[in-house]
């Protein structure tokens, strides 16, 4: 049997050392020269039989052991020599547990749930033009959507980063996850846009806690050598979630024929069944999670060591057994558990008092926890770069997002003007006893006089007749999108069948009119609503940043987080500078797949750095709060930038320049952690 330990250290034995993973136990006479190794300072760090073993396993070693003697140093000078030592023990447990099925598998299961927070993120800007028909929502309604599941979002970020800190990574994202899924399935079915309106604002609660809980849990499974990479290979998840999103929304919504109606009352339409297939990664990642253990560090914070060594042990036997090596034994004996007063507060209260009383004690107790939580990070030692940290991510985001909205409204923008620029006008046409049978589109009919002409079983499509007379005119089986008769008079005129109403007219003068059978409510025109050039954009947004997924994780522990941040930001500035030459959709779409391309490396340099930079007990707390500014910018970023669409592309793409670069610029003062171990 191998066994090993942590080299090189005092009171190490002449055990097998972790690097041999590739070798064969050695024999009694090759184990006795490990009592030696480490202790001649002129001498290299492998010699003799360890001459085989490969060049980056002995940089490994090596920065393995320089960080633990500054840190013993540092706690020399610092008389703390009698501390709790943790996060070397834990870090150096990881380096021995080795990266390998255990983490892969997780790396799976979380960047399910990571993707289902991409999907969220586009479901509601795909499903408005549809649902916006069926369920009548005005212009109003349709910002009030977007607003709220923004905060819900946000609300979501703060209130279960909180929590995980306190309840437990595994335990907390199954509750975000569970949210999700089941308000998400409410909202599909419902009718009214006030019950959809709140199932979508508690799924956005739910699924808004889900960023700050995947990354901390996975981090906290990482050794020091792979965290970079391997949180950045995770990002790439979000970039999935939007390519399904749009895929599918391109391939469900715009059939008709793929729902069906239960009388007038019950609806479901294609929009509806994409909003149900955008619950599979949520479905998916919550069965994945059930089977997975609590993060070990957290069971550490919290002095539970017997949950932790077990889950270690397991991770250690799963991933060796994997790599053809189940002879490697676990050797850990003991683990370092500090007991918080906290924990032994609530374990006293739990055994006196009824149930109620049990239960309002832990939950108080609980809130008290998370807000002493929030409280101390603003202590003095996490006081500055916490500020860098929340300016850079709002600065990022404010242009991410701001941007986001501004690509897609701009496309429509340009589309709507090249529509109107075909617009057929008529002015003062007569026309008598005439059979309108055919379809009448983009047409602006002014002063016009129709007497005894027939519109029967037609489309309508962006039609406006301005100071218009109807006389003994007969409207039956109309279909009407963006139609409007504004100041006109109609005498004796009968509308059988139509969806030609109120809303429709406007300032007119009716006489004698009778309205029979009418379509009352609000109709979908798929064809008209679902413009694919929407879905494509996205479509090609998402997909645009898989390169600079790929290079950020490729040198993220190379180059350095700052490096990465910085560089990434002010790229983007320059990339939004290129937008003022963009004078068609084409352009338009081009330059948006750049700037995506190169701002997804500092979505990811951002969060690996906040999961670094904060110890355990808050990380994922400070991670909530971080994310919760992320949303706080983005609805600030979206309604501005929106705000310009048809008055001016300067003030916001300027809005964007500044935005960055001085993100970028702060970015660079912020510290590099890539050789820091999980405080």
């Amino acid at each position: 049997v191998c066994q090993f330990t942590y080299p090189p250290q005092e009171g190490s034995g002449p055990d097998g050392y972790p690097y041999q993973t590739d070798f064969p136990a050695k024999d009694e006479e090759d184990a006795a020269s490990d009592a030696t190794e480490g202790h001649d300072e002129g001498e290299q760090m492998y010699e003799g039989e360890y001459q085989g073993i490969p060049h980056p396993d002995e940089i490994k070693e090596a920065r393995r052991a320089a960080r633990m003697e500054a840190r013993r140093k540092a706690r020399q000078e610092a008389q703390l020599e009698d501390e709790d030592d943790l996060p070397d023990q834990y870090e150096n447990i990881m380096e021995d547990c080795g990266h390998g099925r255990f983490q892969w598998t997780l790396f799976a299961v979380l960047g399910l749930a990571l993707m289902a927070d991409g999907v969220d993120s586009y479901v509601v800007g795909f499903v408005l033009p549809s649902a916006e028909k069926d369920m009548c929502i005005t212009n109003a309604d349709k910002g009030m959507l977007g607003l709220l599941v923004y905060v819900a979002m946000l609300a979501g970020a703060l209130v279960w980063g909180g929590l995980s800190d306190k309840l437990g990574r595994r335990k907390v994202l199954i509750y975000v996850l569970t949210i999700d899924i089941v308000f998400s399935f409410l909202s599909c079915f419902a009718q009214g846009y006030g019950f959809f309106l709140f199932f979508r604002f508690c799924s956005g609660f739910g699924i808004g806690g889900s960023i700050p809980i995947v990354y901390t849990y996975f981090a906290e499974f990482l050794q020091i050598e792979k965290r970079g990479e391997h949180l950045s290979w995770l990002c790439m998840f979000w970039m999935l979630g939007g390519l399904y999103a749009s895929f599918t929304a391109w391939g469900i919504i715009p059939h008709y024929g793929w729902g069906f109606a239960i009388g007038t009352e019950v609806q479901f339409h294609g929009w509806r069944a994409f909003i149900l297939v955008c619950t599979f990664p949520a479905i998916a990642a919550l069965v994945g999670v059930i089977f997975m253990p609590e993060s070990p560090r957290f069971l550490l914070e919290n002095a539970r060591h017997d949950e932790a060594w077990m889950i270690l042990r397991n991770v250690h036997d799963t991933n060796w057994k994997a790599k053809g090596e189940p002879e490697r034994v676990f050797t850990v004996t003991n683990i370092k558990t500090p007991q918080t007063q906290e924990d032994e507060f609530i374990e006293i209260q739990s055994e006196t008092g009824t149930a109620f009383q049990r239960w309002t004690v832990r939950h108080t107790t609980l809130l008290q926890q998370v807000m002493s939580n929030v409280m101390s990070l603003s202590a003095a030692e996490l006081r500055l770069q916490g500020l860098f940290l929340v300016i850079v991510w709002f600065c990022l985001a404010f242009s991410y997002h701001g941007l986001g909205v501004w690509f897609p409204d701009m496309i429509k923008y340009m589309q709507y003007e090249e529509y109107e620029a075909k617009t057929r006008v008529f002015h003062r046409e007569r026309v008598e006893r005439f059979h309108f049978n055919f379809s009448l589109v983009n047409q602006i009919h002014r002063e016009g006089e129709y007497i005894h002409d027939k519109f029967e079983d037609i489309e309508m499509r962006s039609v406006k007749f301005e100071h218009s007379l109807f006389e003994n005119c007969y409207f039956e089986d109309i279909r009407s999108t963006n139609t409007f008769f504004e100041n006109c008079t109609l005498k004796n005129t009968v509308f059988y069948n139509t969806d030609l109403w109120e809303e429709k007219f406007k300032d007119c003068r009716m006489e004698n009119t009778t309205f029979l059978h009418p379509k009352k409510g609000c109709h979908l025109n798929f064809q008209e609503e679902n413009d694919i050039v929407i879905y494509l954009v996205s479509f090609l947004g998402s997909l645009a940043v898989l390169p600079g997924n790929i290079i950020s994780a490729l040198f993220m522990d190379k180059i350095g987080r700052i490096k990465i941040i910085g560089g990434s930001m002010l790229g983007s500035a320059a990339c939004s500078f290129l937008l003022l030459l963009s004078f068609s959709q084409g352009a338009v779409i081009c330059w948006q797949c750049l700037f995506y391309a190169v701002s997804v490396a500092a979505w990811n340099g951002l969060q690996v750095i906040s999961v670094e930079v904060y110890p355990t007990a808050k990380r994922a707390t400070a991670f909530g709060i971080l994310n919760a500014v992320c949303k706080f910018a983005a609805i600030i970023g979206s309604f501005i930038f929106a705000s310009f669409i048809g008055i001016t592309r300067i003030v916001p793409i300027f809005l964007a320049i500044a935005a960055l670069a001085c993100g970028g610029l702060l970015a660079l003062k912020l510290p590099e952690t890539r050789e820091k171990v999980l405080s």
